[in-house]
């Protein structure tokens, strides 16, 4: 007859539970994963199964009880760093639909809005196709598979413990919220520059003709104008997004440790 103690137990409990912890954590605030279409329990269950392919590979946890004080601070410690990295990665995303909203405000789509999938709420419908076009190039780069694999080894880098990421990793993830105005700026400095062209040529037709009806004329011709910007500036809005993605991952990949 097999005897187990309830040491035994609290032993593969935490040994499952505390990567189970970090792996749902990231999963519920990082890109795609976190979708507001995607359903709480196919994320539980995606989560269940990275965990059980990766648990016997990861490094001994510490001996402590699940239920003890210090139990709690490391189920705290996980469930943290797993929001941190899905954190650091949702930014890229967030600084496409920022930059794509100061687009409409400039080329007068500022009152067009639509309901973004990702999140649920109304959003700008240039900074929604952002978003879209986004959401399609990191899939076919396989960004949710590198999510993965950053995720699964930040546990060799950063082994489950206690000490969690630190001041220093604190305070570089507020740094890194800095690229949310960053790369928005990326995104739309060009078809914001080539909106400004074309309003300050609208003031100087208004000195020059002042009885001029110049907003009959003027918004027409800035939305096709803006509408064409945006046509023209995809190649690069997605070379930015790629860059913006690299630096994501490698930065998620240091924040826990790696090289």
């Amino acid at each position: 007859m097999i005897s187990l103690t309830a040491g035994q137990i609290e032993a593969w409990m935490a040994a499952y539970l505390w990567p189970l912890l970090r792996i749902g954590a990231c999963l519920m605030v990082a890109p795609i994963f976190g979708a507001r279409f995607v359903p709480g329990r196919y994320r539980i269950i995606l989560a269940g199964a990275i965990t059980l392919l990766v648990a016997p590979l990861l490094p001994p946890v510490p001996d402590v009880s699940p239920f003890s004080g210090p139990g709690l601070v490391i189920t705290a410690q996980q469930i943290i760093i797993g929001v941190s990295i899905g954190f650091v990665l949702q930014i890229v995303f967030d600084a496409l639909a920022m930059g794509g909203q100061l687009l409409a405000n400039t080329m007068g789509l500022s009152f067009a809005f639509n309901v973004d999938p990702l999140r649920g709420a109304s959003a700008p419908v240039v900074g929604q196709f952002y978003t879209l076009i986004a959401t399609l190039t990191f899939l076919a780069l396989n960004g949710h598979i590198a999510i993965i694999e950053v995720l699964v080894d930040g546990f060799r880098d950063l082994p489950i413990g206690t000490s969690g990421l630190g001041t220093d990793g604190y305070w570089q993830i507020v740094q890194w919220g800095s690229q949310l105005f960053r790369g928005a700026l990326m995104v739309s400095l060009p078809g914001l520059t080539a909106l400004l062209i074309v309003n300050l040529a609208f003031g100087v037709v208004s000195r020059a003709a002042p009885s001029l009806n110049l907003f009959a004329i003027g918004f027409p011709v800035t939305l096709v104008g803006g509408l064409l910007i945006v046509l023209a500036g995809l190649p690069s809005m997605q070379d930015g997004f790629v860059q913006l993605m690299r630096e994501s991952l490698t930065f998620a990949g240091n924040l826990m440790g790696g090289n």
